[in-house]
């Protein structure tokens, strides 16, 4: 039993600083009744010259119209490999949307942003619609869309 229990010591002891390494961001969006089909939603992470840096979300039915979440889509090519595990079905007009997802530490109080592009089947789109910093100081504040979605928050 003493190798069963070094080898469960050892596992135990790289897993849980990797764990602690990260926080769970929930991100909560309302969107206003604007009369047309399912809006799809793509949030990431950019620096503060908004050069990508990574996925969080992807609410999306059809990958066919991913190219209209035009800078997500600038920026990931659409890759699948991007949002694995990632994503979920499009939202509803007057809808409301909570993901809970995992966030590096690094990225936290370190001038990063949490964005999100919105588009819409036939409808304008709507890139990089919220722009909040992904900062304490920011977490639980209400912010409105530019465009289709009417509060978004964030809770860390």
């Amino acid at each position: 039993m003493k190798p069963l229990t070094s080898l469960l010591t050892a596992t135990t002891a790289l897993t849980l600083p990797a764990m602690a390494q990260a926080t769970e961001i929930t991100l909560d969006t309302t969107l206003r009744s604007y009369g047309g089909e399912d809006a799809y939603l793509a949030y990431y992470i950019t620096d503060a010259q908004g050069n990508y840096v990574r996925h969080l979300w992807l609410a999306s039915g059809k990958s066919r119209w991913w190219d209209s979440l035009r800078n997500w889509y600038a920026a990931t090519g659409g890759s699948s490999s991007e949002i694995a595990g990632l994503s979920g079905a499009s939202v509803g007009s007057g809808r409301s949307l909570e993901v809970t997802v995992d966030v590096e530490d690094a990225l936290i109080n370190a001038g990063y942003q949490i964005r999100a592009d919105v588009a819409v089947e036939h409808m304008p789109q709507s890139p990089a619609e919220i722009i909040v910093p992904l900062e304490d100081s920011a977490a639980g504040q209400t912010v409105a869309g530019r465009g289709y979605i009417a509060t978004f928050s964030f809770d860390m």
